[in-house]
């Protein structure tokens, strides 16, 4: 499936705040977004409320790493039921997303590297397709010993944030999905999903 490639640095400044697309980085020095905030002349307009829709529609989509065909099927699917709230379920539900909130990963981005190399499984079968949507008492577990190691050395360079919905042995590199995720479980997604409802109801 294609993606987005460009630099991450470059959505952030367009929508001017940190979407966190390099993990750890984002939070240190290294990150080159508070260098280059500031630096566009002339006074910031006034969004129109259009511009409001469509800006919260490219964070998400920015923010899971999804292109523009893929996030409206996923709007489609959840529009049949609740798609402020169902829209987000299904992107948290993803398997790159929960690599990621296990701390296998430093980001999506990575996330979806490691899922296409082989090295999650899934109820103990391969997956390496990082759309695939984890269900309630899934277990997750690292296929080889390269992929062991590498995420071992991630581990123990961050700590996972934690999750209700998700179980995680740091020791034996293993997962349960306790349950599917709730809007609850994702307050750190800084993003209004009732106007992407209003931008794909014209």
């Amino acid at each position: 499936m294609a993606r987005y490639i460009g630099p991450k640095c470059k959505k952030c400044r367009s929508m001017g705040e940190k979407l966190f697309l390099k993990g750890d980085k984002c939070v240190t020095d290294k990150c080159v977004f508070p260098k280059r905030v500031g630096k566009s002349t002339g006074r910031p307009k006034k969004l129109s409320h259009y511009s409001l829709q469509l800006k919260e529609k490219q964070k998400l989509r920015a923010i899971y790493g999804l292109l523009e065909n893929p996030f409206h099927l996923l709007f489609e699917r959840a529009r049949k039921k609740n798609p402020a709230e169902q829209l987000l379920i299904s992107l948290e539900r993803r398997l790159d997303n929960t690599v990621y909130r296990l701390g296998f990963a430093d980001s999506r981005n990575q996330a979806r590297q490691i899922i296409k190399h082989g090295h999650i499984l899934v109820n103990s079968k391969k997956v390496n397709i990082p759309s695939y949507e984890v269900s309630a008492n899934d277990q997750i577990a690292v296929k080889d010993k390269k992929g062991i190691e590498l995420i071992k050395n991630i581990l123990a360079e961050k700590e996972p944030t934690p999750t209700d919905w998700l179980s995680l042995d740091k020791d034996n590199i293993t997962a349960t999905v306790l349950r599917l995720p709730s809007k609850e479980d994702i307050k750190d997604i800084p993003i209004n999903t009732q106007l992407i409802v209003e931008l794909y109801s014209k």
